[in-house]
């Protein structure tokens, strides 16, 4: 039997076909090697996992028992390259991100029409979390995104640790104070586990996440400008956890804005972190937005505020 899996590196996918199950994790990490120029010593697999820890070089790939065109994610870099990933890297911009537009210009009744509410309902009642923590009397809640506003998934690196937002650990204490705190990524929950691991936050003793929502818990919207479009609906954590969490206690931050299009008031769209060799230096969005939680956890009702003036509601705050 061949094993075939695509492999997801500094946003390129490279397509593994020539392994048999008899062949090893290392005879993988070569055959790597050949498409990316990465040496096996310098390749973390993330996502190839046997009883629940990282394979082993000598691991047969049969026993993974990996579906075919399984999907994963490696971080590493060419030993060529390490001095070019420090290097200013070219200008890089998502089409995800530069296609984003101002929900001001839609339509507003996109929130409010049947079908979409109908969909949010489906998910409430189909869509299964996976509770890590329970929801804590009289806390408000905070929903992350993860790609680009925690972590630039994009760009080359030996670790986790170096493509991360500065202050993420310190952010994410901090809101944990007042905040139960839970991750919604666009992709997969095997990528969104395999990040939250990569970066230190499952199990970190500081804060803790109440659950992860993946692309599965999304609706489709139409709208008129884009046609259809992926959301993230906070209805669906309302309408699952009511009795906690309504738009008077939630914000939620992405860097794609059309993702609140069934929640405009509760979003506030943070700046992408891209780049993160040389803006590791300079990023200090999340230690500012640590504050402007801090300041609004003191309000009982969050419809009044307008995130996306969240600076400018902090400089008040600190002149006075």
């Amino acid at each position: 039997m061949s094993v075939s899996m695509i492999i997801k590196w500094c946003g390129q996918e490279y397509s593994i076909s020539s392994l048999s199950e008899e062949d090893t994790v290392m005879d993988l990490k070569q055959s790597i090697k050949s498409v990316t120029g990465v040496l096996p010593e310098r390749q973390k697999l993330l996502g190839l996992k046997v009883h629940g820890k990282l394979a082993e070089d000598e691991v047969k790939l049969g026993s993974l028992k990996l579906k075919p065109n399984t999907k994963i994610m490696m971080m590493g870099t060419r030993e060529e390259s390490l001095g070019d990933v420090l290097a200013p890297p070219p200008e890089n911009t998502d089409a995800a991100v530069v296609n984003d537009f101002d929900i001001e210009e839609e339509v507003m009744d996109i929130e409010k029409r049947e079908e979409n509410l109908a969909k949010i309902t489906r998910r409430v009642k189909d869509y299964k979390v996976d509770e890590k923590n329970p929801p804590r009397e009289g806390k408000r809640l905070l929903v992350l995104d993860v790609d680009y506003t925690l972590f630039d998934h994009k760009s080359c690196a030996e670790t986790g640790q170096e493509l991360m937002r500065p202050f993420l650990h310190e952010f994410l204490t901090s809101a944990y104070e007042d905040y139960d705190i839970v991750i919604w990524s666009a992709t997969g929950m095997k990528w969104i586990d395999a990040k939250m691991k990569e970066l230190g936050v499952t199990g970190n003793p500081n804060y803790k996440i109440a659950f992860m929502l993946d692309s599965a818990a999304m609706i489709t919207v139409h709208t008129p400008k884009k046609g259809v479009v992926d959301v993230k609906p906070l209805g669906v954590i309302w309408g699952k956890y009511g009795e906690f969490y309504s738009r008077k206690n939630t914000i939620m931050f992405d860097d794609i804005r059309r993702n609140f299009l069934m929640n405009p008031q509760n979003g506030l769209k943070i700046r992408p972190f891209m780049n993160a060799h040389v803006n590791r230096e300079k990023d200090s969005e999340l230690f500012n937005l640590a504050q402007y939680l801090k300041e609004i956890a003191k309000l009982d009702d969050f419809t009044g505020l307008n995130h996306k003036h969240w600076e400018k509601f902090l400089s008040k705050k600190h002149h006075h």
